[in-house]
């Protein structure tokens, strides 16, 4: 497979909390899938193995755009929240959004103990409103939405692509996570009727064990 030496040329699409460039990895053609990686900011691994599988490719993606990190405020400060204190995932303007406190956990085991906001107001945050003016420019068919490490393919349907995801990172399909998620990126997908939108969620390992494993199978699902 070749390998680039650089990263795809990068589009801003917006601009964060702090002031930091929002980017995306555009496609050269009519976008059909748009990857967004980083939305929370503790879950690097999903910017870390985006990054390294575009690194394999020469070209730009003919019908497939990348945002390698919609949270670069939160990634720098290592939390899952933006520079708000906002979890830009429970920002959405959706019908179930919700100005109640939310609370996740500190490791996949531990309590939801860690408290965050879901914003003033339903798209109060620029990542979130940024992200969803981006999606509008692109149209793109379908959002891969990736985060970690609950180890499974969350999507309504098993389509035909989420199917192949499934068998392309060997783990399987949930038609939900499990527990509500109003203001989610997927919730206001559903809502908008297009794009769909499928949640990756990673395994729990290492980078280099996320890459070792993954990355042939994700850039090889990446070129359909």
């Amino acid at each position: 497979m070749p390998r680039a030496t650089l990263l795809l040329p990068l589009s801003e699409y917006g601009v964060s909390v702090l002031g930091t460039p929002l980017r995306f990895v555009p496609c050269a053609g009519k976008c059909r899938l748009l990857v967004v990686a980083g939305i929370h900011g503790e879950e690097s691994e999903t910017t870390f193995l985006l990054s390294r599988v575009l690194r394999l490719f020469e070209r730009p993606f003919e019908t497939v755009a990348f945002v390698l990190c919609a949270n670069p405020d939160g990634m720098t400060l290592g939390t899952r929240a933006n520079a708000n204190g906002v979890d830009l995932n429970r920002n959405f303007p959706t019908s179930n959004w919700s100005g109640e406190t939310v609370y996740a956990r500190s490791i996949l085991e531990a309590p939801r103990d860690t408290a965050y906001s879901t914003g003033t107001a339903p798209g109060s945050e620029p990542e979130t409103t940024s992200l969803i003016r981006l999606i509008g420019d692109l149209s793109p068919e379908v959002v891969l939405s990736m985060h970690a490490p609950m180890a499974c393919v969350d999507a309504p349907e098993c389509t035909s692509l989420v199917g192949s995801l499934c068998e392309a990172f060997n783990l399987p399909w949930r038609p939900d996570i499990g527990y509500p998620t109003p203001g989610s990126l997927g919730t206001w997908c559903k809502e908008q009727k297009s794009p769909g939108c499928i949640t990756l969620e990673l395994p729990r390992m290492s980078l280099e064990a996320l890459y070792d494993r993954y990355a042939e199978a994700f850039a090889d699902w990446l070129s359909f």
